[in-house]
């Protein structure tokens, strides 16, 4: 029984594959975020938590290779969204834990593979999810899943491959099938913006002029 998992023990593998349609159809990793590119950030921000950060982009991989990561492509031209990814990353990894975050997302937490970590031994589990506050269109906050954050045993790759193949695409679907802690990001001093992502220009900008 593992009784913690260590930054070590843990690949970081950002999710850059995505087409970007809702940005019209621009590279959203490449996209400057207060003068740097979004996915720069996110590894700057991912990187001392984990072992080794790898990128998961289907275009321009030079240019993510310039940050100084590994960058693999999807296996298959059989675009399954951040399964694809998921996927990259498990069959990649040379350590025994994944953790998965999206390309756009500048602020996540700096203790995001900690905690995530933490919840797994805990609870025995073979995923942890992370969750955090979203305000829904009454101006409700209500705790949302996050399942693009996610931690993973690499053992679950067979598992992947197989619900993809099948034509899996939801991610919460594939997540249900193993046991999952859904680790909320709500406590005081958490930033409400650490999971806020990009899908328009006008998104992008929104957050560079929100407050720090």
């Amino acid at each position: 029984m593992t009784h913690s998992i260590e930054p070590q023990d843990i690949t970081g593998l950002i999710l850059a594959g995505g087409k970007g349609s809702r940005m019209g159809g621009v590279d959203k990793g490449l996209q400057n975020f207060n003068g740097i590119p979004l996915a720069l950030h996110t590894l700057m921000r991912l990187g001392p938590q984990v072992e080794s950060v790898m990128v998961n982009a289907n275009r321009n991989l030079s240019a993510y290779e310039s940050f100084g990561a590994s960058v693999w492509p999807d296996a298959s031209a059989d675009f399954a969204g951040p399964l694809s990814g998921f996927l990259v990353g498990l069959e990649r990894a040379e350590t025994p834990y994944v953790l998965t975050v999206p390309c756009d997302t500048p602020r996540l937490p700096l203790d995001l593979a900690k905690r995530l970590a933490q919840a797994l031994i805990r609870e025995g589990a073979d995923i942890a999810m992370a969750a955090a506050p979203e305000m829904d269109e009454h101006g409700q906050v209500h705790i949302r899943t996050q399942p693009v954050f996610c931690l993973m045993k690499i053992e679950l790759s067979e598992s992947l491959v197989k619900f993809t193949h099948g034509g899996g695409r939801k991610i919460d679907a594939w997540t249900a099938q193993h046991k999952t802690v859904v680790v909320p990001f709500d406590a005081e001093g958490d930033d409400p913006l650490a999971f806020a992502n990009v899908n328009t220009l006008n998104e992008l900008q929104a957050l560079e002029n929100a407050a720090p």
